[in-house]
């Protein structure tokens, strides 16, 4: 069966340490790949999935349904025009390992086991398409080796932390046994705990290749506006596509995704201006929306919600002066004695 290998030291080196004390565990990565082509697809699943969720777009990007033999030559016998994709179970679900500590489980640790995959592959780059988590590693990938990304694309997803993954969405997860107890917490610690800094926001959004936000409408797990967000932080370079769907949108609206996903593929090959891709609104000068103009839009926002925030503080306290109030008024009643009339005497 075809496995890639991740060593444990390459893991600690991307947490930044390794003391040379306990070692740390060896992880193998399992893939498949379908269609044959020079143009290459890495795609990466969501939390809790494994690489068959990408049925629909396996097959509108290559014609496959079934993975080809390991022995049969890369490029398909001359195909290139087609398209070659690799899809993988992540660490911690599927056939691929499941290391039992927390720590070995965050989205640039398996942005590595991504890139360690393309490199058991000999794919010196590819167009990375990631869903939910997978969007969440696919950008960290993106941020940490630029010039391996020929293309980006995002789809339903948050910027980590508490952007992401409801917690009913977890309980219902983890009530179905879809993958083991280590497996389960590791990768719910490594949507938790992503985030892109604005360095790592700058490199992508620098990088020269396009970037394609897909979103669907009605998403309760990644909401909507977390991904327009990202997608104008990472202006010139993105397009944001809305699509009538929900965090599966890949499965709801697979044609429209999949014609997406090609559109973006061919926009590359074609080395169009990142201006001429992005969607988002342009200035009078000819560019993108500026960053000054989408730092008032974020100042805005973020008034709007501290705004939001005041006037839930002020209700609790006014609804705990209100209690306090009342409480008082019934001890008084019960402490004073009633007057009694002459007329009772």
């Amino acid at each position: 069966m075809p496995y890639c290998s991740m060593s444990g030291r390459a893991a600690a080196a991307v947490r930044g340490h390794h003391d040379g004390g306990e070692e740390e565990e060896e992880v193998r990565i399992f893939y498949q790949r379908y269609g044959y082509g020079a143009t290459k697809v890495l795609l990466i699943i969501g939390f809790a999935g494994t690489l068959e969720s990408w049925a629909p777009q396996v097959k509108g990007l290559t014609g496959a349904v079934d993975p080809f033999d390991e022995e049969a030559p890369a490029d398909g016998g001359g195909a290139a025009e087609g398209v070659e994709v690799c899809c993988f179970d992540n660490r911690g679900v599927g056939r691929s390992s499941v290391p039992t500590s927390k720590s070995q489980y965050t989205t640039a640790i398996m942005a590595t086991d991504a890139l360690a995959l393309m490199d058991h592959l000999g794919w010196q780059s590819a167009n990375v398409f990631g869903h939910s988590m997978g969007s969440m590693i696919a950008s960290k990938l993106a941020a940490m080796a630029p010039e391996r990304v020929a293309s980006l694309a995002l789809l339903n997803t948050t910027g980590g932390g508490y952007q992401c993954i409801p917690k009913e969405y977890v309980k219902g997860l983890s009530s179905g046994g879809m993958q083991s107890r280590h497996g389960f917490e590791g990768q719910l610690n490594a949507c938790w705990t992503h985030k892109l800094s604005p360095k790592e926001l700058d490199r992508i959004r620098s990088a020269g290749f396009l970037v394609l936000v897909l979103h669907g409408r009605y998403d309760v797990v990644a909401q909507l506006y977390h991904a327009r967000r990202l997608a104008e932080k990472l202006q010139p370079a993105a397009k944001m596509v809305e699509l009538h769907g929900g965090h599966l949108v890949s499965h709801e609206r697979p044609a429209e995704v999949n014609m997406s996903l090609m559109e973006l593929i061919k926009a590359s090959k074609s080395n169009m201006d990142l201006t001429e891709w992005s969607n988002f609104p342009k200035v009078s000068d000819g560019g993108c929306l500026g960053r000054r103009d989408g730092n008032s839009v974020n100042y805005l926002i973020l008034t709007y919600n501290l705004l939001g925030k005041l006037q839930l503080v002020l209700l609790f306290f006014f609804g705990m002066f209100y209690v306090i109030l009342e409480h008082t008024r019934r001890v008084i009643r019960v402490l004073k004695p009633d007057k009694v009339s002459a007329s009772t005497i």
